[in-house]
């Protein structure tokens, strides 16, 4: 048994995060749920999005505002005076640009990319309250999901402000990719590099949100790492001897998908809709329902038009996610085949995959089998998984989901007893403290060798 008070159990941390502590964006989800049960006065938050803290989340929270970044707070204040818009009040790179409606669509596009690129690039000071803000948190480690130029420079700042280890928390493997296309001139990408060595100087443990990704992650900057993803609490588990098969006799197959359609997952999304129309169309009764955001839905929903025994749901609010995904027969998750995603996503694990698994019901993946979300569902015996971009081959796995109900209650009851080892939200949480205890414990830093043999890998990779 711990010798340490139920309080003690609890470092006291500071996130420096993009995403405020709630449960609208993927990223707020999985903070919510690592950090529920937290005592409040050991929690405090510095982030940049433009919004409150979800309720019922207790913390000191503060909020690095757009005029800290001078020079992004500067042009978007112009261009919004002559559109005659308001400014955004956000902090963060993905802060909505000019649009410069004349010019062509592709153009336009890869403007927004510069801008991002450069806005990210372009300073930020931290006042003086800020920083002595920073400093009466009392910290003993910094917590840091990372992402962008714009954190990794903040979060640096918290750890010398404070004196204290980071712990950086991977969930892609952007440190890869992030500016790869040469964007401004190629400054971003070299900023990103000496971000990365930057924050690994500051940084004591690392985290990555899937066991791939702690491995490959561990060896790559020789920092000791632990897997963490997004956790469910026990209530939303189902009832371990709940099936639809059981419950009902539907007279259509139920699958569901909810999810993001961004990174190109569209078009992943859009062939298994096509695999479920030439079902419907052989009189097997299928139909797949999409939930995605709002912003997804009015950008991508007309690749779906007219597509047979398909529809679009609404956007569903966080609270409802678990009734919907146990009221489905089959949950289906796609990942982009194209290159350039496959390399962002590769140690990935979705939000959405320990909801799956723990609603007890049998996973329908499609998308390349290396990939460490395809890998988990395999690795929990939970679903069939089409790891090529193949018509055929999906429709015939497809097919054999949809008219055996015996192989998907196997399945669904193997992905909840899978999910109940690895991805209930008590028991997740208790080694998360563990793990960010031990690491505020831990000298910081890497040695010299290793810096200089880490530059050389990012430049060969960049």
């Amino acid at each position: 048994m711990s010798s340490l008070s139920p309080r003690e159990e609890f470092p006291r941390v500071l996130i420096v995060s993009g995403a405020v502590l709630d449960r609208t964006t993927g990223t707020g989800i999985t903070l919510s749920n690592l950090f529920a049960g937290w005592p409040a006065d050991r929690l405090s938050q510095l982030y940049l999005d433009d919004r409150e803290p979800g309720p019922g989340i207790g913390g000191t929270f503060r909020r690095f505002v757009l005029e800290n970044a001078p020079v992004e707070h500067r042009v978007l204040r112009l261009w919004h005076r002559i559109r005659g818009h308001p400014t955004s009040g956000t902090a963060g790179p993905e802060v909505e640009q000019p649009a410069v409606a004349p010019l062509p669509g592709p153009l336009r596009a890869r403007l927004r990319v510069q801008l991002r690129a450069f806005f990210d690039l372009s300073p930020i000071r931290v006042p003086h309250d800020m920083r002595a803000w920073l400093r009466a948190q009392r910290p003993e480690v910094i917590y840091t999901p990372l992402g962008s130029i714009r954190m990794m420079r903040l979060a640096v700042v918290a750890a010398e402000e404070c004196q204290v280890p980071l712990v950086p928390h991977f969930m892609d493997d952007w440190p890869s990719t992030l500016y790869a296309q040469g964007q401004v001139l190629g400054l971003p990408r070299l900023a990103v590099r000496a971000g990365v060595g930057e924050t690994l100087r500051h940084s004591s443990y690392g985290m990555g949100i899937s066991e791939p990704m702690a491995r490959e992650f561990e060896r790559r900057y020789r920092l000791p790492f632990a897997a963490f993803g997004n956790c469910v609490n026990a209530a939303e588990f189902a009832a371990p001897d709940a099936s639809p098969d059981l419950e009902q006799d539907r007279p259509v197959v139920e699958l569901v998908y909810v999810g993001g359609l961004h990174l190109d997952r569209w078009r992943s999304l859009r062939r298994v809709c096509e695999a479920v129309g030439l079902l419907a169309a052989r009189d097997v009764p299928v139909r797949l329902t999409v939930h995605a955001p709002t912003a997804d839905l009015a950008h991508y929903g007309d690749a779906f038009a007219g597509l047979s025994a398909v529809r679009l749901g609404r956007s569903l609010d966080s609270a409802e996610v678990g009734a919907v995904l146990r009221r489905s027969d089959v949950l289906v998750h796609v990942e982009s085949f194209a290159a350039e995603h496959r390399r962002y996503t590769r140690y990935s694990l979705s939000t959405k995959i320990p909801q799956y698994l723990a609603a007890g019901r049998p996973v329908l993946g499609f998308g390349p089998a290396e990939l460490a979300s395809m890998a988990h569902i395999g690795a929990a015996r939970a679903g069939v998984v089409v790891g090529v971009d193949d018509p055929t081959a999906l429709a015939t796995e497809l097919s054999r989901l949809c008219t055996d109900r015996a192989l998907r209650d196997r399945l669904g009851r193997q992905g909840l007893a899978y999910a109940v080892r690895h991805h209930r939200a008590d028991q997740v949480a208790a080694r998360f403290a563990e793990v960010l205890r031990e690491a505020a414990g831990r000298p910081t830093g890497l040695p010299p060798a290793h810096r200089r043999r880490l530059q050389a890998a990012e430049v060969s990779r960049g």
